[in-house]
This record gives C-alpha cells, sequence and structure tokens, in this order.
C-alpha cells in the first residue's frame, strides 16, 4: 500500500466544496482544510506510485477551483 498526501490549493472560496469533491475520489481517504501556504492537505491510500499519480494529476487537478497541487509520498 502507498501513502501519500496532496497539498491543494484553491481558487478563493472554493475550499469548502473542494474538500467535499477530493473525498469523494477513489483512493483518498480524508480531506482537511489547513491554514499555511496550502489551502486543503488529502491524504491517499492506494496500492501504486502510478495510482497515486491519477489520484493527484487526473482526478484531484481537474476539479474546477484547483489552482495547483503538490504530491508527497510517505517512505515509512
Amino acid at each position: 500500500m502507498v501513502t501519500a498526501y496532496v497539498m491543494v490549493k484553491a481558487h478563493t472560496g472554493d475550499a469548502d466544496r473542494l474538500r467535499e469533491e477530493i473525498e469523494h475520489i477513489d483512493g483518498v481517504e480524508e480531506a482537511h482544510i489547513v491554514a499555511g501556504d496550502v489551502d486543503l492537505i488529502a491524504k491517499v491510500s492506494v496500492d501504486t506510485p502510478a495510482a497515486v499519480k491519477d489520484v493527484a494529476a487526473t482526478h484531484v487537478q481537474d476539479i474546477e477551483g484547483v489552482e495547483s497541487t503538490q504530491t508527497y509520498i510517505a517512505m515509512d
């Protein structure tokens, strides 16, 4: 199992809607609105690193209101 964290920058006012949409993506365990340099953090748990890419690059980035993402794969 591969665990990753996707940091999401959202357009102003879209964080609540984005959190709900991101939580419904297969492989996303949870998503939280946070304070700081990013607006949301999503925890992803999938079978392969390629599946992490699919969740982050295909599904999350395709949601209207997502400005940018950064993905970090857990090493432990």
